[in-house]
């Protein structure tokens, strides 16, 4: 496998990083995780934009420019064969001191990686996903605002920890005013009478790709889509609740704390978007060549 390291690509015996890295030794830096579906890099310029301003949220600077970064994944997808796949691309801090003054690493460090996932198993998109709410609260916006896409995960690492344990793969998260947020690696929406609501990202939601790509489909199709403020009530009642993420990409949830959704199986209008979804996804991205 090779690996785009610094500013080239490396063997991955030969793709080490210091373990004074502050992204090691703080979980200080950002990342993105992107798909790439038919030869595609599917949303890579939204992608690029994230990363850049999640970076300029933590005062990063990132030490190439977005063109570059763009290139620099779709070379490392075609040094690997990945025609479908997910790519990780990674800018830690860089190599600092054991304090915290992030101003003391001179140089920023650059990982993106290209390989092979699956997220859920098939059966779990059949059937749908069973959740629970966990105590693990997600981190206050002022805190560790969600929509900086952080290395520092252990909220959400917490989060799935207690799903695991309940017997889940996945659970609910909601934020310090008892809000739904999102799930700990994925946007949530439910659908009641026809209409499509996901949380806003001041409520702690990261605003993701997937989710906003979905809200757009959705609207084409002629629903009625709108990001409100959710309490658990409103996913317990509603006809359907699905989950969207680049890895995840769209799946069902049939039940939430022991309430089943709707008649416990996967909803028409989840199923309808999820197809939309797939569609959109071998048609749009920027080729790997």
């Amino acid at each position: 496998m090779k690996i785009f390291l610094g500013d080239k690509l490396v063997d991955e015996k030969d793709a080490v990083v210091s373990v004074f890295d502050h992204g090691l030794l703080y979980g200080d830096g950002v990342f993105e995780g992107i798909r790439a579906y038919h030869g595609r890099v599917f949303l890579l310029d939204e992608h690029i934009d994230r990363l850049y301003d999640s970076a300029k949220a933590i005062a990063l600077d990132i030490p190439m420019d977005k063109a570059a970064m763009a290139q620099a994944v779709v070379d490392t997808c075609k040094a690997n064969d990945i025609a479908d796949g997910y790519i990780r691309l990674v800018v830690t801090r860089g190599k600092g001191t054991l304090g915290l003054n992030p101003y003391l690493c001179k140089k920023a460090q650059t990982i993106i990686i290209a390989a092979k996932i699956q997220l859920y198993p098939q059966e779990l998109y059949d059937n749908g996903l069973k959740i629970v709410t966990v105590g693990t609260v997600r981190n206050h916006t002022e805190a560790i605002n969600p929509r900086v896409k952080s290395l520092n995960y252990l909220n959400n690492v917490m989060a799935k920890i207690e799903a695991i344990n309940a017997g889940c793969m996945e659970c609910l998260m909601l934020n310090p005013q008892g809000q739904v947020a999102e799930a700990s690696g994925d946007n949530v929406f439910a659908i009641k009478n026809g209409v499509i609501t996901t949380p806003p990202s001041w409520c702690g939601a990261l605003e993701g790709l997937t989710r906003n790509k979905v809200m757009e489909l959705a609207r084409e199709a002629g629903y009625i889509v709108r990001e409100d403020v959710m309490a658990r009530y409103d996913l317990y009642v509603a006809d359907e609740v699905f989950l969207t993420g680049t890895a995840a990409e769209i799946i069902s949830v049939v039940d939430i704390d022991k309430r089943p959704i709707g008649d416990g199986k996967p909803g028409k209008t989840t199923r309808q978007l999820r197809d939309l979804y797939v569609e959109c996804t071998r048609n749009e991205g920027a080729l790997i060549e």
